[in-house]
């Protein structure tokens, strides 16, 4: 791919001195504005499918990041949309109406001030006194649990409304599901007990029974789970292995509230169980789950903080889930009631490098220190080793993030200070190494309000407004009393008046911003591509907007990143280096184009009328002025480091070329899969003969001519070469050839193109990436990055 790298006149080293001056923390732009104030305990989540959801006070701010190859802007290309909140507040259902109405009457009047004032002061309990607005938390589920296949989103407001909320139209959110509502009814119908018994509850009149049912109601944290399998019995008494997730519910009182859904969750329907769990934890603060992998075995369990300081891990045990296993008992992290309270934590996933095996790093944010508690499985049991990281901020933390790529962790304080502890494994345990993210220009001196690290710690999400003096906050006013005159006194009045005027109406216009900073060089991310074993585009998006920005910058590939490709791609029999290998050239030949001068939706200006003197005169001038001009042109585009159409053509035919290989490797694998493999669908129908003679007329096919393959290479993993595969195809085809006709004027479509196909009559229609069949269909889909479409509208 050397002779695709266009020569600019510019040293390959001047490029490098400037992205090595850059560094890797720099900021990218645009910075989003949000309409409104950020609110809740974790404003930003990430999803692994590459969405940020932002928590304001009147929506959910969703911006999802898109590499796309159509744009020659090196800015990120962010899709937005958001999911507005219920106008009117939500109530919790605890009893009869008239029945909680005089309870909360007698509350209301009653003489004792603690009772009273706790009443009135309850916004849950007593809305009246003024609803909470905003969103508190909000949770990404993994991959593959919508229709689509991507992420769903649970979304629990101030008043106590827990949602899921799917995006079955990719900008357009549903809204699936009502689980506080639906748990309500459950509740409601056991007569408000967590087991299904028959053991009398107290009298609603009782205020603390009152206070017990709504306890139990109002959601604090969720956390979805990692997928899991299920066995269903079929009607043929056959074990079927269904797709299933978990969500867990925090509950104010401490119970924990497990849903099963099944996969693609679509309603009340996909719902499979409802499990609830005592925790026994006082004053619950925050949720996660703990998933230990050791020996070919999944172990599970769900991590419970406390306002008050206590960590520790409940075991959850479940009936028929596949390759399940969780504890037998609790186990305590951290048991001392310090008072400190739990504000967020995280698992990690780590392999212990001096004990050969897995290990599980759980860190909790408490106050202004960081708890951290190894696990790790060993012939003696579980071993637990546990302390705190100090010194890492002065004032509490706000926000705290890791990166699922080397375990490393993010917090931020009130300060504004960013920190990064990565794990250090020693023989007993592990410590940390501290670092101080040196925040860019225009981020740097800013009230953070919450960081999120984007799925491939590529990308730092932070929510933040003005605010800072000096690098602090004013904790403290000082006011002095002293007399004034009436003069002096309406002076005084006045001027307070205008400046708060000018105070609140600056206010109103400096809206939250979302900024990004890198986190890792292009180069870095270019490397980690390359050895990545994911062997997936997609799910690595973050990683490929940094190496399309360094494309677009410096208009050319890294020589680097171009020769190990090249070396690459010849050796691996994956595809997926082939189609990193086309991403960088069309992002490439982006960067070749010459952007407009104006507007594209902007009309064109028409011509001013000429007169006929005017034409002939300047008719016998353009000749004599028509070299120069050229020439001029010339000179200035060199100037201008624009490419000449060469250069373009010689990047058009390498695309050409990697989607040429693409093409018939794919072709090759939907042959086989169909002809080769017996476990396949009766109703598949795909275009074998226009295949088998576009491979076999292609003029840049290379092993057509070549031996010593078989078919049953393609059951080891290999694909057979295409002579193999189609002389096998054909005879079992015994001379039929099944062609496609076109559903207007049922004319032969005939196989000439891989993208569509045209009948005699002009009627043109898109295939099928998958099959290569025609779309005829009203509905398809089509590919984010608007390459190619799919006949069948819902994934498989």
């Amino acid at each position: 791919m050397a002779s695709a790298e266009p020569n600019r006149g510019g040293e390959p080293g001047t490029d490098a001195d400037f992205w090595a001056q850059l560094g890797p923390v720099v900021r990218r732009d645009p910075a989003l504005k949000l309409m409104s104030p950020v609110s809740g305990l974790e404003p930003l989540t990430w999803s692994d499918d590459h969405r940020l959801a932002a928590s304001t006070t009147s929506s959910v701010s969703l911006m999802e990041l898109v590499p796309d190859i159509q744009s020659a802007g090196p800015d990120l290309v962010l899709h937005r949309t958001h999911i507005p909140l219920h106008q009117s507040p939500y109530e919790l259902k605890v009893g009869p109406e008239d029945k909680v109405r005089k309870v909360k009457e007698k509350l209301e009047k009653s003489e004792d001030p603690s009772v009273r004032q706790v009443f009135m002061m309850d916004r849950i309990m007593n809305p009246q006194g003024g609803p909470l607005q905003g969103v508190k938390y909000t949770s990404w589920s993994p991959l593959g649990c919508d229709v689509n296949g991507r992420c769903l989103l649970a979304c629990l407001t101030l008043d106590c409304r827990l949602t899921i909320h799917s995006s079955h139209k990719r900008l357009q959110w549903t809204q699936l599901l009502d689980l506080t509502e639906l748990y309500g009814e459950m509740l409601k119908s056991r007569n408000y007990s967590v087991q299904n018994d028959d053991v009398p509850q107290p009298s609603l009149e009782d205020p603390g029974e009152l206070q017990r049912r709504y306890r139990m109601q109002t959601p604090v944290r969720m956390e979805w789970s990692s997928l899991c399998n299920t066995q269903q019995v079929q009607s043929n008494n056959e074990c079927k292995d269904i797709g299933t997730v978990l969500l867990a519910v925090l509950m104010e009182n401490g119970d924990l509230v497990v849903w099963q859904f099944r996969l693609p969750l679509q309603g009340k329907g996909s719902v499979v169980s409802c499990n609830t769990i005592k925790s026994g934890v006082s004053s619950p603060s925050v949720l996660a789950w703990w998933e230990y992998e050791h020996g070919g075995r999944k172990m599970s369990g769900l991590i419970v903080g406390s306002s008050v300081g206590p960590v520790k891990i409940l075991p959850v045990n479940l009936k028929a889930v596949k390759g399940y296993f969780t504890l037998r008992q609790p186990v305590v992290l951290w048991q001392e009631t310090d008072q400190i309270p739990v504000h967020n934590i995280k698992c990690i996933s780590l392999f212990h490098p001096h004990q050969k095996c897995s290990c599980s790093l759980v860190v909790a944010a408490r106050g202004s220190y960081v708890f951290w508690c190894l696990l790790l499985i060993s012939k003696a049991g579980l071993n637990v080793h546990n302390s705190h990281v100090t010194g890492l901020h002065s004032m509490p933390i706000m926000s705290m993030s890791t990166s699922r790529n080397g375990g490393s962790i993010f917090t931020c304080s009130m300060d504004g200070m960013v920190k990064k502890l990565t794990p250090v494994f020693t023989d007993v345990a592990v410590v940390f190494k501290q670092q101080e993210i040196a925040l860019p220009e225009g981020v740097v001196g800013r009230r953070i309000h919450g960081i999120s690290v984007s799925p491939n710690g590529a990308y730092l999400a932070l929510a933040s407004t003005e605010g800072l003096t000096n690098g602090l906050h004013p904790v403290t006013r000082n006011y002095q009393v002293q007399s004034y005159s009436l003069t002096s006194l309406m002076y005084l009045i006045f001027q307070y008046i205008f400046v708060y005027w000018r105070v609140t109406s600056s206010v109103v216009l400096s809206y939250p911003q979302v900024q990004f900073v890198t986190l890792k060089t292009p180069d870095e991310a270019a490397a980690e591509l390359l050895e990545s074993q994911q062997q997936n585009l997609y799910r690595q998006t973050d990683l490929l907007d940094l190496v399309r920005w360094r494309v677009l910058k410096d208009k050319r590939i890294p020589p680097f990143l171009q020769d190990e490709i090249d070396d690459k791609v010849h050796t691996s029999c994956s595809t997926y280096l082939w189609r990193f290998k086309l991403f960088l050239l069309r992002i490439l030949y982006q960067s070749m184009q010459k952007a407009p001068a104006e507007a594209r939706w902007k009309p064109l200006h028409q011509d001013s009328k000429v007169f006929l003197g005017e034409e002939e005169e300047e008719g016998e001038q353009g000749e004599g002025s028509q070299v120069a001009s050229v020439l001029e042109e010339s000179k200035q585009k060199e100037a201008e480091g624009e490419f000449s159409e060469d250069q373009i053509n010689e990047i058009t035919a390498w695309i050409e070329e990697v989607e040429s290989h693409l093409t018939r490797e794919h072709m090759k694998r939907v042959l086989g899969e169909v002809y080769l493999h017996t476990l396949i669908t009766e109703n598949t129908c795909i275009p074998t003969k226009g295949l088998c003679d576009f491979l076999s007329n292609d003029p840049t096919n290379e092993d057509r001519a070549a031996k010593g393959y078989c078919i049953s290479l393609l059951f080891n993993g290999q694909d057979p070469t295409e002579q193999v595969l189609i002389g096998h195809i054909m005879k079992k085809m015994n001379k039929q050839t099944f062609p496609e006709h076109c559903s207007l004027c049922k004319e032969i479509l005939p196989f000439t193109d891989r993208k569509q196909a045209v009948c005699s009559n002009g009627h043109m229609w898109l295939r099928c990436v998958q099959s290569y069949q025609v779309c005829q269909n009203v509905t398809y889909r089509r590919c984010l990055l608007q390459d190619s479409v799919a006949s069948v509208p819902q994934p498989e």
